[in-house]
Order: structure tokens, then sequence, then C-alpha cells
């Protein structure tokens, strides 16, 4: 099979909004199109692992009502911006005083003390006189007094620019660094050259801001397995993309924007976040699992089988999968309070692997659906991932009855 780089988020960075932040397991744009495409009569979709937005910005694109939600305050705050109505006068603005703050940072006094994040082994992220630069910039952007929708567009440019003088690199499907020899050939930028870059990613999110979105994207601070922000709302679609049981954290990508925004204070809340989030494990989150007890039996049919095999290898990543599982469970159980006659269900997950052991999520997802009471559920392949060879995502549907 294929492996459709356009059904990633590869293909988001030339789709506008879209391209706002990177996030490698974001799903892409062009795949929610299809799925609505395919679902007739959509009028009030749910995302319950709203990410980066990109199902509710699809849907406010083609007059859908949508609601979001997400456990990450981050990518609460980052989809509200992306999802939000700007007028020509916040833009304007915007461009104004994204020039005031480069001239401001530059003339800073040498000797002034400047902030910034207290990440762990920051030097990995920054060599010094790129992380003096972006530190004059922050330091501006955090004494200008703006209204918040023009601020926020700043925020957006700040990210984009600190993540393009990183150390970091996306040739992995998280985020990994630059050998010291990488860092060494790209080093020789002035620090004009930075600047303008802030400017140039403000001009880029401006010029794909303008066009007005046609419907209303609620967005809420939400843990999926609970929905609490759902009461009183149904649903006749779901679309979402919950994490991989893969152990790959979206703290640890998110990291440096979460940091230098004021989300994460320390390395020991990260930790925490991961551990509140389905499929997490940064920090203190893969400790906690070694006390971790199932509170119920969970029925499915091999997953018993496929826990100890990975248990001769990790105790602990078994563990691991066996609380992703349950979370899910939970999560379909108020999922249906939630929903719609016939709502229709799409849900694209990949499976993964722990040591010799295939985990097939696909099958779990489909097998937890009819458990709960979804009929028509299916099962469809839809591309090959850049890593081993026996993974790949899936598309899960299936209707409420």
């Amino acid at each position: 099979m294929n492996r459709h780089v356009e059904l990633t988020f590869s293909e988001n960075v030339h789709h506008g909004r879209h391209g706002w932040l990177r996030l490698t397991p974001a799903y892409s744009v062009k795949l929610v199109e299809q799925v609505i495409a395919g679902i007739p009569q959509v009028q009030h979709v749910l995302d319950p692992f709203g990410g980066t937005g990109t199902t509710g910005l699809v849907c406010a694109t083609q007059g859908i009502e949508s609601h979001l939600s997400d456990i990450n305050p981050f990518l609460i705050w980052f989809s509200k911006v992306k999802t939000a109505n700007y007028s020509s006068t916040q833009l304007h603005e915007a461009l104004e005083a994204a020039s005031e703050i480069i001239q401001a940072a530059q003339t800073l006094d040498d000797e002034m003390p400047l902030w910034t994040p207290p990440i762990f082994q920051i030097e990995r992220w920054w060599l010094p006189g790129r992380l003096n630069v972006l530190a004059r910039i922050f330091y501006q952007l955090s004494s200008v007094t703006l209204p918040e929708p023009v601020l926020n567009l700043l925020k957006i440019a700040f990210c984009q620019t600190l993540i393009r003088w990183s150390n970091a690199a996306f040739n992995h499907q998280s985020v990994s660094f630059k050998t010291p020899t990488e860092q060494l050939i790209l080093f020789g930028e002035t620090d004009e050259e930075i600047y303008q870059s802030f400017m140039m990613f403000l001009k880029q999110v401006v010029d794909t801001a303008y066009l007005p979105l046609e419907a209303k994207v609620e967005i809420t601070l939400d843990d999926a397995r609970q929905l609490a922000g759902c009461v009183g709302k149904y649903f006749d679609t779901v679309i979402t993309s919950p994490p991989y049981p893969n152990r790959m954290s979206y703290i640890r990508e998110l990291r440096p924007y979460m940091y230098w925004l004021g989300y994460l204070n320390q390395a020991s809340q990260a930790g925490a976040l991961d551990w509140e989030a389905i499929g997490g494990t940064w920090g203190s989150a893969t400790s906690r699992l070694q006390s971790w007890k199932p509170t119920k039996a969970l029925d499915l049919t091999h997953l018993p089988a496929i826990v100890s095999e990975i248990e001769r290898s990790s105790p602990v990543l078994a563990k691991y999968v066996h609380r992703y599982f349950c979370d899910m469970d939970v999560h379909f159980v108020n999922l249906r309070r939630h929903l719609m006659p016939s709502a229709q269900l799409t849900y694209i997950v990949g499976n993964s692997k722990f040591y010799d052991t295939l985990l097939p999520v696909e099958i779990f997802f489909a097998e937890l659906m009819e458990k709960h009471g979804f009929s028509s559920v299916d099962v469809k392949p839809i591309r090959k991932r850049n890593s081993k060879k026996e993974l790949y995502e899936y598309i899960v549907s299936a209707r409420f009855k």
C-alpha cells in the first residue's frame, strides 16, 4: 500500500491556516474533506481529540458547525486562534505591531537580562545567538498592549519562528534534534535574518487569516473519557483521530511552544498532563504506570493474550497498552450520550508494534464499537506509515443505532 503523504500533516502546509503549526501526528485537511464528502447531510460534528483543530477548521470552511475538545490547554488556545475570524483592522494592526516589536527588540540593551523558558537542556533546542534573538522578540511581545486577537496572531508567528530556528529535526515520527555537524552547517545567519523571519511568518499568517469562516467552532478543554463539555449537546457525526498507542507523546513535540507561552513551567507539569491524556507516557506518566490497575475487566477478545506477550519484554508497556484500551472503553461509554440516532463515527487510528508483538489497534477499536452497540462497523486501511513495514493507518467507521 502507498504511503499517501497527502493524508498526513505534510499536506496541511499548503492549505492556509492548516499550516500554522506543525504537529507530526496531525491528520490532513484532505482526509477530513474526504470523510465529510462521504457522509450526507452533516450538520453538527464532534471531534473529541481535537488536537490542532483540523476537523473544526474544515467544518467551518464548509459551513458545518462543530465542537472540538482536547485535554491540552495549549492546543485549545491554538485551535481557537486558528478557527477565529479576524477583521482587516486587526490584521493590519498585527503587521504594524510586528514591525515595532522587531525594532524595539533590536535596540534592547545588550546587558539587559532576558527571560528564557526553563526547558531542560535548552541548549539542545537553540544555539546561544538564536536563543538571544528569540528572547528579545518575546520580551517585546510580552510588553506590548494589544487586542487579544492581534496578540494571538503575533504569538502564532513567534511559534513558527522559534521552531524554524531551533535544532529540531522532523525526519522522524516525533521531533528529534539535528546533529552538532548539521547545526554548524546551518549556523552563520545574522540576527537580522531571524528578525525578518518573524515578520515573514506573520505576513503568511495574515495572508491566510483574512477569509471569513462560515460556521461556528466551539472548543472546550475536556477529557475525552468524560466529555463533560458536551453536556446537553448532540452530534450527527464524529470525526476524530485519538492518540495512537505507540508511546509518542504530544507533550514532547509541543514542549517548546508550551514553555515559551507559559503553559508549562516545569517538567513535572508535562508528566502530569501526559498522565491525564489517553496514551501519554511522558516523564512521570511512565513511572505512574507501575502502580496502575484496571478498575474493571475489559472484554476484548485477544487483548489479554497480547498484553501477556508484551509483558514478557516490558511489564510497564503491557500496562500502557491495557490502560489505553480501558480509557477508550470509557470514552465510548460516554460518547453514546451525545449522539443523535444514526450518527456516523469515523476514527482514524494506527496500529503499533511492541518488540515482536503487533498490536492490531484497528481491530480493538472495531470490537469496542460493536461492544457498545454501534452498527455497520467497518475497518479500511488508508495508508502505509513511514516506519516499520507492519504499520498502517486505518479508518474505523460505525453508525449509532
